[in-house]
């Protein structure tokens, strides 16, 4: 990454002007994210929400990829789960349907004809997910407090639900507005920007507990008296080089790749030589990113969101409250109300249908991404061959079984990854009996390095296009 290749950039108008698109639209998202759902006072939900974060991990991943939309109760609070969501389904029916797999491998007019489905299908999902959101929450508000001093009327649920569902579609545009100017993917820029968001509130918090100093001070070799809380210190000094050494791992995860050597043959037009040179194809460990990650949590998130909602509408039902505690991820902030008596085996369920969801979507997002038949005609077509591969069919083959032993790996590490909060959580169970309550955050650290990196590639790759007559 050549950081004096992008600085120089800058003074490109281009370049600058694409930056600047880019950082007004994340300003204004951020800007959105702080605007009500015009439904009665507000305030009024905040405990509500503050529950629903707390008891299930479907509240607090879209509170995560909203940027605080969820405790904000902004009209941002479905933020771009419909778009994700119908982009899992599209990919899984055009998969399916050999018309519409066709259809996608039909160049850039082909491509936009699913982009655009993909947008039609967002639309009702959004519906649907709003309705049911401010359902969840109006029937938690009426079951903590009795009654309510505002009763909505039939346009005061329209009017909320339509500006939810706009609030969504805005995210949606302003996605694919970002990923226009060529410096990083827009959907994962404003997850990135999401979770980044959240870290002042995270270290004020941090601060508070570290310089609380009502049960005594940190004793520096008997000499020197730290005005901080020793426990505090020490964990926050424990979970720093924990995070040092995860993103360590993440990079040279992330960056790790199989070089495979591409031959083109010799060809001769009149006097001239054409050809005879060698190349490579690089075949990332990871080609699918922090997609499956979202993928996997998203299609997690759904079973519980239905299961609070048959709770909301059938409080006395079994079948709502089983669904919902099975699919709730186990943390600090629940572990004393779902564990009384410790870990039991309903504690392991989740995290082992993560993981195993993390593996699928990997596998299954890189057979999108990477078309091996695709590859091999093109690499026919250039008259390229891979040495001791016949072209064609045999090459799909070959690279088909490169890319399968490579996600074999991959899938496990990112499904590691994504089990580090549910590791550190057991052990320090073991250790004294509750979580730490600040487990390393897998998912968000693997999709902030993941869309870091990737966002500086791409920036890179740019900066050295406006910046190339310099070189010559």
């Amino acid at each position: 990454m050549n950081f004096k290749t992008i600085f120089k950039s800058f003074k490109n108008k281009d370049m600058l002007k694409r930056m600047l698109i880019v950082l007004g639209l994340l300003i204004v998202y951020r800007f959105l994210a702080h605007i009500p759902v015009p439904l009665g006072e507000p305030t009024t939900f905040q405990d509500a929400i503050q529950n629903l974060i707390s008891s299930s991990d479907f509240g607090s991943f879209i509170n995560l990829i909203s940027g605080g939309g969820l405790t904000q109760f902004s009209i941002l609070l479905v933020g771009i789960s419909p778009y994700i969501t119908a982009s899992i389904v599209v990919q899984l029916v055009t998969k399916a349907i050999p018309s519409l797999d066709e259809l996608s491998q039909d160049g850039e007019s082909g491509r936009r004809k699913i982009s655009q489905w993909t947008r039609v299908l967002t639309i009702p999902l959004a519906i649907i997910q709003s309705i049911a959101y401010i359902f969840i929450l109006y029937q938690s508000v009426l079951s903590t407090s009795g009654s309510l001093s505002y009763t909505p009327s039939t346009a005061d649920w329209m009017l909320s639900v339509t500006s939810m569902v706009t609030g969504s579609v805005i995210l949606m545009w302003f996605g694919e507005l970002i990923t226009e100017q060529g410096i990083g993917n827009g959907i994962s820029t404003i997850i990135f920007t999401s979770i980044i968001s959240q870290l002042p509130t995270t270290l004020t918090s941090l601060g508070t507990a570290l310089f609380d100093t009502s049960a005594g001070s940190l004793s520096m070799f008997g000499w020197l008296n730290l005005p901080v809380n020793p426990s505090i210190f020490w964990i926050i000094i424990g979970f720093a080089i924990a995070v040092i050494i995860t993103i360590y791992c993440l990079i040279k995860l992330n960056e790790a790749q199989r070089v495979v050597t591409i031959n083109y043959a010799k060809r001769v037009h009149g006097n001239s030589t054409y050809g005879g040179i060698k190349s490579i194809l690089p075949l990332k460990l990871i080609a699918a990113g922090v997609v499956p990650v979202i993928f996997a949590t998203a299609f997690l998130s759904l079973p519980a969101l239905l299961g609070q909602f048959i709770q909301s509408v059938n409080p006395e039902g079994t079948f709502g409250t089983t669904l919902t505690t099975l699919f709730t991820a186990p943390s600090a902030n629940n572990f004393t109300t779902m564990y009384p008596d410790g870990i039991t085996a309903q504690w392991f369920f989740y995290p082992t249908v993560y993981f195993i969801l993390v593996v699928l979507f990997t596998y299954f997002y890189t057979s999108i991404i990477f078309n091996t038949k695709e590859i091999a005609d093109n690499l026919q077509k250039q008259g390229a061959f891979i040495e001791g591969v016949r072209p064609g069919i045999q090459t799909a083959n070959y690279l088909g079984k490169t890319i399968n032993r490579l996600n074999l790996f991959g899938s496990l590490a990112l499904g590691l990854i994504a089990m580090l909060p549910f590791a550190t959580d057991y052990v320090f169970i073991i250790i004294s009996g509750a979580p730490l309550g600040l487990s390393l955050s897998g998912t968000g650290l693997l999709i902030v390095v993941t869309v870091a990196l990737e966002n500086l590639r791409q920036l890179n790759s740019r900066a050295l296009m406006v910046t190339y007559d310099e070189y010559k």
